[in-house]
Parts: structure tokens; sequence; C-alpha cells
């Protein structure tokens, strides 16, 4: 296919409840979404899962626009006809920047699959009609309030449940949490790099709950820690923000370092590179599943197709979009019912847009042509 223009969209969306974590709290989402216009008129969008400050990654969403319109737009103007499986190549000389790489990728793969009539859980070949659902909770002001939340999703149907933590809010949170759901709940906490390897004993005693794992607890860059980590407890250790490509989690698992991986494809610069990290994951029996970014209803749609792969065996972070959001920006949003979402079967990444409500939630427009 060949790109006739890209359209570069800022939307604000306010969450239902503060979100919080060991880097911030979030009310809102700023988020950028790109439309790829082909020569035909195809439209097709990707979503960019950058948050606006550099706390998670660092990329934020004014860099991710400023890249994508000096730097990787012209490489793809100048390459002209090329197909989505081309695009990681082709912005291969531009260092880092994974999550717009990734948004990109994710818009040429939207209207390339709408051009051909077929979705992208047919792309994938994912074997499954209907995933899982798990639930992210973050961190409260109170363990009353963290026991209501958590009832909450229960009630809601959600097939696990995944605690933040930090410092001070782990241990007790954890045990009043098992206490509540019971044992045979699926329960996973997620750090965000908040601990450092001097915590290991401190976090052996999350063994006694029975935990699916602990997420990120040690530092992006350090694989070593995290190899120890896991030698010297029981709960299985998961790395997230460690895994940026798939060269790192080869990496990570040759050393010992990662018995679960979260693939979270915009971290990884794309959902085609996403696919080839399961892919060395259920090579090597190590299980994977699915991140979430507090996406929209156009990631959560890209995200469920790619959780229906054989190697996502753990529930992943594809909530209901009312979990965060009052009101979504697709048409038909995702819903969890029976502790599952289905995943959509329509052309492209399988969503509509809700146009008016788009529209009011703008706050920026920029084209681009090519």
């Amino acid at each position: 296919m060949k790109l006739a223009q890209l359209e570069l969209r800022r939307i604000h969306l306010e969450l239902v409840t503060p979100f919080r974590t060991s880097f911030g709290e979030q009310t809102a989402r700023e988020i950028l979404l790109i439309g790829a216009t082909t020569d035909d008129g195809i439209v097709g969008w990707g979503e960019c899962v950058a948050m606006s400050e550099p706390l998670y990654s660092p990329e934020f969403v004014s860099g991710v626009e400023t890249v994508i319109s000096e730097f990787l737009t012209p490489r793809l103007t100048q390459h002209g006809e090329f197909s989505a499986a081309d695009v990681a190549h082709i912005l291969k000389p531009i260092k880092g920047h994974q999550m717009a790489k990734a948004a990109l990728e994710m818009a040429a793969l939207d209207a390339e699959l709408r051009s051909q009539e077929i979705n992208l859980h047919t792309r994938f070949g994912g074997s499954r009609a209907s995933v899982p659902s798990g639930v992210s909770v973050g961190i409260f002001a109170s363990i009353d309030a963290l026991l209501t939340a958590v009832q909450g999703y229960v009630d809601d149907g959600y097939a696990r449940i995944k605690l933040k933590v930090e410092p001070g809010w782990d241990i007790e949170p954890v045990r009043l949490v098992r206490d509540l759901i019971g044992p045979d709940m699926g329960l996973q906490v997620d750090a965000n790099t908040a601990y450092t390897r001097q915590d290991i004993d401190h976090l052996r005693q999350l063994d006694e709950y029975d935990l699916l794992l602990i997420e990120q607890p040690l530092d992006t860059d350090d694989l070593l820690g995290h190899r120890d980590l896991a030698q010297a407890i029981e709960t299985p250790v998961c790395l997230d923000e460690s895994i940026e490509s798939f060269t790192q989690a080869e990496d990570a698992i040759a050393i010992g370092a990662a018995e679960i991986i979260n693939i979270k494809p915009g971290r990884v610069g794309g959902y085609l590179e996403a696919v080839r990290i399961h892919d060395l994951c259920a090579a090597h029996g190590i299980p994977v599943w699915c991140g979430g970014m507090l996406e929209t209803g156009i990631g959560r749609a890209a995200n469920c197709a790619l959780a229906a792969l054989d190697g996502f065996v753990l529930p992943g972070d594809i909530s209901a979009s009312r979990r965060f959001y009052s009101r979504d920006i697709v048409q038909n949003p995702i819903e969890v019912v029976g502790g599952e979402v289905a995943v959509p079967s329509a052309p492209g990444l399988g969503y509509d847009l809700d146009v008016d409500f788009l529209e009011s939630i703008t706050t920026s427009v920029h084209h681009l042509s090519l």
C-alpha cells in the first residue's frame, strides 16, 4: 500500500476514578491517535500508549508527536509503497521510540487489513473467540477503599485481580485481598520498578499468598537482580518494563530473569514484534500475558486479537472499557461477560469509531502529507 496522509490527533479522556501506581497518579489520559489514509482512501488508526510525562518509559505524548512528524514519517514517505510488516524495518535506523513506531505500525496494519477485508485476529492466527479478562487495581488512600473496589471487580466477573504495590503498600493489602477473594481466584501484584535488590527478603513474604506472579519489582535495567530474586522466592517473577524487544526477551530468558513475560505491544515496538516475542516464549515454555496501558477501544480491540494466541495462558489486563472510561471512542466498546471478553471480528483491528464523541474530546489535529 501507499499512504497519502497521516493525521496526528490528540484527545483528552477523563478516567472514571483516579488510577495510582508507584510512579504517580492519573486522573485523565492525553492520547495521541494516528490516522493513516491510503491512496485508495482507506483509513486505519493507531493508538500511542505513551503517557503525558516520561514516568513509565522515556517516551511522552509531545515527544512522540515530534518524533513521528520530524523523523519517522519522512522515512515512510521516502520508501513509497510498503506493507505493515515493513514498517519496523523502515524505521529501525531511528533509535528507540518504540511507542511511536508501534503506533505507526498499528495504523498501517488497520488500513492494510481493512483494504483486504480481514481482521487482526485472522492475521495473527489466534485460536480463541474470547480471552479471559483481568483487572488492574491501583493504590488507594485506605485499605477499606481498596477492598470495596476489589469486591466490585469480583462482582463484575473478572477472572483475575492485579494489585499495584509499592513499599509500605504491599504485604497487608495483598493479605486482605487474598482473604476477600478466596484461594481460588487469580491474584498478582505489579510493582512498576518500586523495589531494589535489598528488598528480596521483604518480597519473600508474598510467597504465602499464592500469587500468580510479581511483575517488574526491580529497576528496568536490573536483569541480574531479577534473576537473583527469581532464585530466592517462590512467587514467579514477571518482567514488563525490562522487555522492549525480542533480543531483550531472549536475554532475560537465557539468564533466568524472566519466568513470565508481560507483552505490551507499544512497549516492544508494535504488534508484529509482540507476536515474535510470543513465539519465542512459547518455544522456551515461558508463559506470557497481554498487559494494558489504559487503552481506548482501539488498543483494546488489538490487544484482544493478540491475547487470543495460544501462548497467552494467563489473563491479560483487557478489562471492560467502563473500568477506566465512562464513554469510549469506539462504538460497542469491550465488555466483560463471564470473566471473558470477545475478540473483535470486524475487518481491521475490529472496531468502529464513535466519530461525534471523538471530535468532542479532540484537543489538536495535525495533518502530514506523504
